[in-house]
């Protein structure tokens, strides 16, 4: 994708609905020259050629209530056909277009990077049993379920390996939201045209979150839940930093795909992801907000520098943010703190890899999925019994059954605790009644 300014109109301003981006990438469609008379106005006066498509993708001929209630469908993407950056005076200038009664907000699309630590296969297996010992998962694999095939979780990260034997048994159609025309020098692989193939090519770390969710346990230990599925959504393209392949994309794109997996009807969404917030409104704010209408639970990175910043959507309140302990369960050196609603595994976690191969990772990266597994097998168990448990009987259960690692109820560093596999599914029994 080119230069683009993402705009969202007030309720009540008279536009013309233009066609989606991706609609006018994949099928040739023509975006809109002109769409807003006093926004069409201000490129006029500065003769800068745009091409006006709408942000979100309309699911059906009219748009469903909680999408009207989050602005969906008042938000345009504005592709600068000649590619050149428009100033922040003239960014102040658009918000403030009728003393400000047209624009609610507007901002530049961005690029931001999700550092990822290195890859190792050089070490033992048993790592990573030791850390499925720590959330007692075995047992609850044991007493309680192995997930169920109708709970969903969406990994939206650099795409998922498709043809890796550890996966193939949950895998669900997904989508590439990856689409980067000015790319060309810094991401490698396939970054340009939006479609549907989401696999996983040169990064893997789409690949080792979805193998800690759902592995089916032939060369590696079995996933946290690997009877649900996982429906990959490719946010993030391959950018070469240092030698190595790092994750990178549009950060619009991932609201694309949040809001594309939400109406896939999925339960979970992990994103093992996270920036800064950077001036505007916060990222992904509306898109959360969706989610949340929906009832689907988000857990993400809480970030791999270390520090007190927040990173989002990790750092939204709906969204459960997760940080890593490392062996000797504690909260691991890099594992960031601005926010943070638990703490699970996160050194040296072995994973399914690129080329149907396996890998060590560290990072809360590795520690977000835990989470999310842990999600999909609750609303698994409450399934399985006929029963379908709300985003908030859930965080209720979890807040209640994680391990502190201080006498805190919340820690800053730890939030409340270790995540507990066994111990949140005999909780969800007891208030279930079963």
């Amino acid at each position: 994708m080119k230069l683009h300014l993402v705009i969202k109109l007030r309720k009540g301003v008279a536009f013309k609905e233009p066609p989606h981006w991706s609609t006018v990438i994949r099928d040739g469609q023509v975006g809109l020259a002109v769409f807003c008379s006093p926004i069409d106005e201000f490129f006029r006066r500065y003769n800068i050629p745009v091409l006006i498509t709408a942000e979100y993708l309309k699911e059906g001929p009219d748009w469903p209530e909680e999408a009207i209630a989050n602005g969906f469908d008042r938000i345009v993407r504005v592709v600068l056909l000649e590619n050149t950056p428009i100033s922040s005076e003239q960014l102040q200038e658009l918000a403030e277009i009728e003393g400000g009664r047209i624009v609610e907000f507007v901002h530049q699309g961005k690029i931001e990077r999700a550092p990822i630590p290195d890859f190792s296969a050089a070490q033992t297996m048993a790592r990573t049993e030791h850390a499925h010992g720590m959330i007692h998962l075995k047992e609850a694999h044991e007493q309680f379920t192995m997930g169920h095939p109708d709970i969903t979780v969406a990994v939206l990260d650099t795409g998922v390996d498709l043809s890796h034997p550890e996966l193939q048994h949950c895998l669900l159609p997904g989508f590439d939201f990856v689409d980067i025309l000015d790319g060309a020098g810094k991401f490698f692989g396939d970054y340009l045209g939006v479609d549907d193939d989401a696999g996983d090519e040169k990064v893997g770390h789409g690949t080792h979150v979805a193998g800690i969710i759902a592995a089916k346990g032939i060369n590696m230990p079995v996933g946290v839940a690997p009877r649900c599925k996982i429906l990959p959504v490719r946010v993030l393209g391959a950018m070469k930093q240092d030698d190595a392949f790092v994750g990178a994309g549009l950060v619009d794109n991932i609201n694309n795909g949040i809001k594309w997996a939400v109406d896939r009807g999925v339960d979970v969404i992990n994103m093992s992801l996270g920036i800064r917030h950077t001036g505007g409104g916060l990222p992904h704010q509306e898109v959360v907000e969706y989610a949340k209408s929906k009832g689907v639970s988000l857990v993400a990175a809480s970030g791999n520098d270390g520090t007190g910043e927040l990173y989002y959507p990790g750092a939204l309140p709906h969204a459960m943010a997760v940080g890593a302990l490392d062996e000797q369960e504690e909260v691991a050196p890099f594992s960031t703190h601005g926010k943070v609603s638990f703490v699970a595994p996160g050194t040296r976690i072995y994973s399914a890899y690129l080329r149907n191969g396996y890998a060590f990772s560290s990072g809360t990266s590795q520690a977000s999925p835990f989470l999310a597994g842990l999600v999909a097998l609750l609303k698994s168990y409450a399934l399985e019994h006929g029963r379908r448990l709300t985003d908030e009987q859930l965080k209720y259960v979890l807040r209640y059954t994680s391990d502190r690692l201080t006498t805190q109820l919340k820690d800053p560093r730890s939030g409340f605790g270790l995540i507990n596999v066994i111990d949140a599914c005999k909780l969800l029994k007891n208030k279930l009644k079963l």
